[in-house]
């Protein structure tokens, strides 16, 4: 840390220690009728409603202005003062809409607003690490902060969504505009802030049970699942039940001057399968070819099959193509096609089971006037199981097979190793065979993470106008991982090295006692290995994480009002805060020896950062004609990171104009530098299955969609050209993992907003705000399918450089062939869009009343630089391998509530629409180059419409039900192939209501 930096820190605790050394008696100088004065807001700007008393009305409102009761709102600034608006779009989620969609994970309460693409969920299963994301404005969820109570969730790496009590929810503030200067440079895209229920007198319990219902009767599904021969689905299904029971109970205590709340909560979600849905019991692959791209899709499946497929890669037949076992379970192979595949959906999971328990409480005591003790401990074990199709012995794997093998029949043997066969000479081959009978048994991945969240500290107010919050932050995350019932490629490569002792098939590891426990592997028929030998290639393997952070803060926030320090034409005074944040955060991943021996690499790091902050508001004008309020904000911080060699620094300047009490003006801009975190720098590398196609590779009888001279570019040497065998079920292999060497990135953020409220229409709230956010040497990985694209379109060597093609065979798959997808700094990402959000209230005499809440965003770029200078893209009305999930250029909410007149129910309609987007790969952007397809040139429209009540049974009773996707509409079909990040069972189910309709039911009661 420089010298100018440490003064800095000094002159802050200096602050500091002044202001706490004032005496009692100044401290008591807050009297009553401040206390009133502090909560009463102005008549031309009413106060908002508290949520937790909020009517049974769902909200989703915008321009919250900070509640009463000492709630802290996220508004982009640290000043709270009740007459104080945000000037950055802000959307706010109360208790009531998460009631209305009967959401027991929050993550899909946000992922239904138009600012939020979706990320990780819990209908992802292949590649799932167990946790729950949100990313705002489609920048990725590392750079989002997550806030509980305006305090940081969990280390940014390591947030996951499922550790909020989603029944503790007063209400969520969701700030999209930038924030960093004020909140830490991991709030680039924005803040969401959680604000928990922590001042209960009493007892709270919430039960909530649900379910999926589903009518499969997706006629072209079907049709091309019967054309297959595959199983068909359930013509109707109920699955997916959901058990959410959450118990909290307060009481205050002091004459009131302290609470305690505890709670405690139990989720239980029921796993669904691929197979029970006509969408995705099936892999959808092409079919129909043209020169303009496929024309249908058909039910494919993977090459490494239940058969057994062969490749020689020496011997005489090392270019003759692949072989299969025949389906009758004779020794005998014939050529390599098609109807040999395995439907490797139907035991995937299209929603993981889940089983989670959380616990917690949060404490106040009012020591003396001035003095407020405060503290919290939360606590979650989540535990949860991706599934998958059996494992196998994967295509990409090296492995050995002797000649003298006495499960080889002579005319495999003759195949393999011609007149070498019954000698104990070798030949290496690719084998896909995946064992479905016996005792075979799919893939799981067993996920569970336990998190522990303590804070504590001290705030109040020293003397009238100036109040002070020093606290202390600690959490931690323990991550376990054990990966079941997957095959070991050492160890079958042992077993299928076997030779005959006395006529007992005997592994030759055995005799020269390289591997006593070693059983004999026989793979060369259909359905030939035996139970024993199950028993020893399966071999789990384990990795376990912990990721550390500590966060010691204080600030110290002044309203110079009280003291005459005030703009001549204002009737407000300046206000300031001051503040230092010291955090440590750190990461430690572990593997067992098997883990290690597949590719896993055990890391470890850590990092440190101090920082001040500052933030100014001054009113200029308030209350003259034409400026009703003009007010200017500023702030600055600056980060000194143990890892970096200078002092970074962001800042943000804000203007608000109200001319009128029925029109208010807002605009910001924000400059931010991002530091890495310490997953993006540290975390292993590994290679990973990613969705592409290789379109150097070819199936026999079929060319290669890419020329000898673009395939050349890629590392693919004359003599493998048009022998590459393709990614099996379209999944090729990326190296990714963390990068010590990266640098910050730098964000601007540019807002401009107009807020009106007339007064000619009472109960009217509108708001529109443009936004423009630019990213540039932002930390990320390049997409293994843009860089194929990339390299085969253009050449460009950056792209090439990036293959490491298997020098034997030229696959892009398996332990030898891969695509270099680290992290590292790229170019720039850009967003630029305008939000509409609004509410009206129309009371209906004796008929109750009726509300419509809307909040829409028109998304005009999301353009991704890959590199600088290297020409850029924009993903606007985009989806596919390049750009990802649809990106549509219109999404909205709009939620119709009709409340009758004694407030005992209510009755609730929402319509989600999801604008259309188009097939990247069909674009004349030389960014999107690849194979085309008319099938899935297109995902039109979408629209769902949820319906949902609440009833008062008596007093502190409610019982609420809801149907969600109430016309039960299908996701849209999309060839496997095309699906990019968070894709699964052929369509985004993140982004579509994959499971069909759902049902629920609930009670609240609080006495």
């Amino acid at each position: 840390m420089n010298g100018n930096y440490k003064r800095l820190a000094c002159s802050a605790g200096a602050i500091a220690i002044a202001l706490l050394s004032v005496s009692q008696a100044q401290a008591q100088v807050k009297k009553a009728a401040d206390q009133s004065e502090d909560a009463r807001c102005l008549p031309e700007q009413p106060c908002p409603p508290d949520a937790a008393k909020v009517s049974d009305a769902a909200k989703v409102s915008d321009d919250v202005d900070a509640p009463s009761g000492g709630d802290v709102v996220i508004t982009g600034t640290r000043l709270q003062r009740p007459n104080l608006t945000s000037n950055s779009p802000l959307a706010v989620v109360d208790a009531a809409e998460i009631r209305y969609q009967g959401a027991v994970q929050v993550e899909n309460v946000l992922n239904r607003l138009p600012q939020v693409t979706p990320d990780s969920n819990e209908n992802v299963s292949n590649g799932s690490d167990g946790t729950a994301r949100v990313n705002l404005r489609n920048l990725g969820s590392n750079r989002n902060l997550i806030l509980i109570n305006g305090q940081r969730m969990l280390p940014v790496q390591a947030n996951d969504l499922n550790f909020v009590p989603t029944a503790l929810i007063k209400r969520v503030d969701i700030m999209t505009g930038g924030a960093s200067a004020v909140y830490g440079s991991d709030a680039i895209s924005g803040v969401i802030n959680f604000v928990l229920r922590d001042d209960l007198d009493g007892v709270r319990t919430d039960i909530q049970y649900g379910f999926a219902q589903h009518q499969n009767d997706n006629a072209y599904a079907r049709k091309i699942q019967t054309q297959a021969g595959y199983r068909l689905a359930q013509p109707m299904i109920l699955d997916g039940q959901k058990l959410d029971v959450n118990v909290a109970f307060g009481t205050n205590f002091a004459d009131g001057r302290g609470n305690v709340t505890a709670y405690f909560g139990y989720r239980d979600t029921k796993p669904i399968l691929q197979a029970d849905r006509d969408v995705s019991s099936c892999a959808a692959d092409p079919a129909g070819f043209t020169a303009k791209g496929n024309t249908d899709l058909a039910c494919g499946g993977s090459s490494n099959n239940p058969f057994g497929l062969f490749d020689p890669q020496t011997g005489p037949s090392a270019d003759l193509g692949r072989f299969n076992n025949t389906k009758d379970g004779a020794r005998t192979w014939v050529p390599y096609d098609a109807s040999f595949r395995y439907n490797y959906a139907p035991l995937n999971y299209f929603q993981r089971n889940d089983t989670r328990y959380t616990a917690g409480a949060f404490a106040k005591y009012e020591v003396q006037p001035g003095i407020e003790a405060y503290g919290s401990f939360m606590f979650m074990d989540d535990h949860t199981n991706s599934q998958i199709a059996p494992s196998a012995l994967f295509q990409g794997y090296t492995y050995t097979v002797n000649c003298n093998n006495p499960f080889l029949s002579a005319q495999q043997g003759q195949i393999l190793c011609g007149n070498a066969f019954g000698t104990a000479a070798s030949q290496d081959v690719y084998i896909g065979y995946r064992p479905v009978a016996g005792n075979a048994r799919p893939r799981r991945d067993d996920l569970r993470h336990t998190d522990f969240r303590f804070s504590g500290g001290v705030r109040g107010e020293i003397i009238d106008g100036i109040r002070y919050d020093a606290n202390a932050l600690f959490s931690t995350v323990l991550y376990n991982e054990t990966y079941e019932n997957d095959i070991d490629p050492s160890r079958a490569n042992r077993a299928i090295q076997v030779v005959n002792v006395n006529g007992t098939p005997t592994c030759k590891s055995v005799i020269d006692r390289s591997d006593a426990q070693c059983v004999p592997l026989d793979i060369f028929r259909y359905n030939g290995i035996s139970d024993a030998a199950f028993n020893y290639i399966y071999a789990p393997t384990s990795t376990r994480g912990v990721d550390r952070e500590t966060v010691l803060s204080g600030n110290i926030a002044a309203d110079l009002g009280r003291y005459g320090v005030k703009s001549p034409f204002a009737d407000s005074g300046v206000g300031f805060v001051l503040g230092f944040e010291h955090r440590y955060e750190s990461l430690e991943f572990k593997a067992d020896a098997l883990a290690i021996q597949k590719g896993t690499t055990e890391t470890s790091g850590r990092f440190s950062v101090n920082e001040v902050f500052a933030e100014l508001q001054l009113p200029l004008i308030e209350n003259r004609p034409f400026f009703k309020d003009l007010s200017f904000n500023a702030g600055y911080r600056g980060s000194d990171y143990s890892n970096l060699s200078k002092i970074i620094s962001t800042y943000k300047t804000e203007l608000s104009w109200a001319p009128t009490s029925d029109l208010r003006l807002r605009g910001s801009y924000n400059r931010a530098i991002r530091a890495p975190n310490v997953s993006e720098l540290f975390s292993p590398q590994s290679n990973g299955n990613v969705n592409a196609q290789d379109p150097c590779a070819n199936d026999p009888g079929v060319a290669p969609t890419a020329s000898l001279v673009q395939c050349q570019r890629s590392g693919v040497t004359a003599a493998q050209y048009g022998r590459i065998a393709p990614c099996p079920s379209d999944q090729c292999t990326g190296r990714g993992g963390g990068n010590p060497l990266l640098k910050p990135e730098e964000a601007d953020t540019y807002t401009v907003g107009v807020v009106f409220t007339p007064t000619f229409i009472r109960r009217l709230n509108l708001s529109v705000d443009y936004f423009d956010i630019k990213v540039k040497g932002y930390i990320g990985a390049i997409p293994v399918s843009q860089t194929i694209s990339q390299c085969i379109a253009t050449g460009n060597p950056f792209f090439c450089s990036l293959f490491k093609r298997d020098p034997r065979s030229g696959i892009i798959f398996g332990d030898q062939g891969y695509i270099i997808s680290t992290t590292q700094n790229t170019g720039s990402l850009r967003t630029s869009g305008i939000d509409i959000s609004g509410s009206y209230t129309q009371p209906l005499g004796s008929f109750g009343s009726v509300n419509i809440d809307f909040l829409g965003t028109r998304l005009r770029k999301l353009v991704t630089e890959p590199l600088p200078g290297l020409g850029s893209y924009d993903c606007v009305g985009y989806f596919g391998p390049t750009c990802g999930q649809p990106s549509p250029k219109w999404r909205h909410q709009a939620r119709l509530t009709w409340s009758d007149a004694a407030s005992v129910g209510t009755i609730s309609l929402n319509w989600r629409y999801i604008g259309g987007t188009n097939l990247t790969n069909n674009s004349t952007i030389a960014d999107f180059a690849s194979d085309p397809s008319i099938i899935n040139a297109r995902i039109k429209a979408y629209s769902y419409f949820d319906l949902a009540g609440t009833v008062k049974v008596q007093k502190g009773i409610v019982l609420r039900a809801g149907v969600n996707n109430l016309l039960d509409k299908d996701p849209p079909l999309i060839q496997s192939g095309l699906l990019a990040s968070f894709g699964n069972g052929n369509t985004y189910p993140g982004m579509y209501d994959a499971v069909g309709r759902s049902v629920f039911i609930g009670l609240t009661a609080e006495f």
